[in-house]
């Protein structure tokens, strides 16, 4: 029984010397860490979507720590996140853009040159008949890869095409870095005016496949005042710069592709 007492003294004693001797090595070797650091990632706002061009929110707040990143790189925190990052750094408080993602199509509208029944993905549907069963070179595929990586619920299909809203939107943009087609684009939240079409091709050949498709006409560009609209390529284009959001380019349309709503509402309403 003393053995025993004795076996149970003798362990008590060794581990509170090592408890001791690694609680002082702990202190020693230990690595400090800027009070900082946990501050600006409380700034962010958790989505970890990887839109500020870093792995996560914790890399993101370690590089604007590191000086090496700006505060208001955050979509999703928006100017949010850049005003309490900037007071933390001690900085000139930033002030962010919203922007938005918008989906320049309605691809519904498209004849098919094929049936496509592979994988559920646009990417996997480019492989198919050398870019898509889709006769638009340049359209909505409408297989919803965006819709997949999107975490703000933002984007869907509707009707075989993906659909932005723009309340939700964060601006991460990852749906336009897997768009095969790359018809997904970057705009202004409040963007009164917007094309919905990618096509570049002449009129004559998109009349061939599509109802809706920009036919390069020149309308819209001589019925600018501002010089905020002009066909490019086959297709028209606006400065948001110059655009003063009159809505003469949306009247005088004749395919109905320029939407004049802001983008809170339905981009598929009766054209003005």
């Amino acid at each position: 029984m003393e053995n025993i007492l004795y076996a149970v003294a003798v362990l008590g004693i060794m581990g509170a010397v090592f408890g001791a001797i690694l609680a002082i090595a702990s202190k020693i070797f230990a690595v400090k860490t800027d009070e900082r650091l946990p501050l600006l990632k409380d700034a962010l706002p958790g989505a970890n979507c990887g839109g500020c061009g870093f792995a996560g929110c914790q890399a993101y707040a370690q590089a604007v720590l590191d000086g090496t990143a700006e505060p208001g790189l955050c979509a999703a925190g928006g100017t949010e996140a850049a005003k309490k990052m900037s007071e933390i750094m001690g900085v000139e408080v930033v002030e962010v853009e919203r922007k938005v993602a918008m989906v320049k199509c309605r691809g519904r509208h498209h004849v098919m040159k094929g049936i496509y029944k592979g994988i559920h993905d646009c990417r996997s549907a480019m492989l198919i008949t050398a870019n898509g069963p889709s006769a638009c070179p340049t359209g909505c595929l409408g297989f919803g890869t965006c819709v997949s990586v999107c975490k703000f619920d933002a984007i869907h299909l509707e009707e075989g095409v993906a659909r932005v809203d723009p309340d939700k939107c964060t601006g991460c943009m990852q749906c336009i870095d897997v768009c095969p087609r790359k018809v997904i684009i970057p705009v202004t939240y409040d963007a009164d005016i917007i094309i919905a079409c990618s096509n570049k091709e002449r009129g004559a050949y998109v009349r061939r496949y599509c109802d809706i498709g920009c036919i390069g006409c020149h309308l819209c560009e001589r019925q600018c005042e501002h010089g905020a609209i002009h066909v490019i390529n086959n297709l028209a284009t606006i400065d948001y710069t110059k655009c003063v959001s009159c809505g003469r380019c949306a009247a005088v349309c004749p395919r109905h592709i320029i939407s004049d709503s802001n983008l809170r509402t339905d981009m598929d309403a009766a054209p003005v």
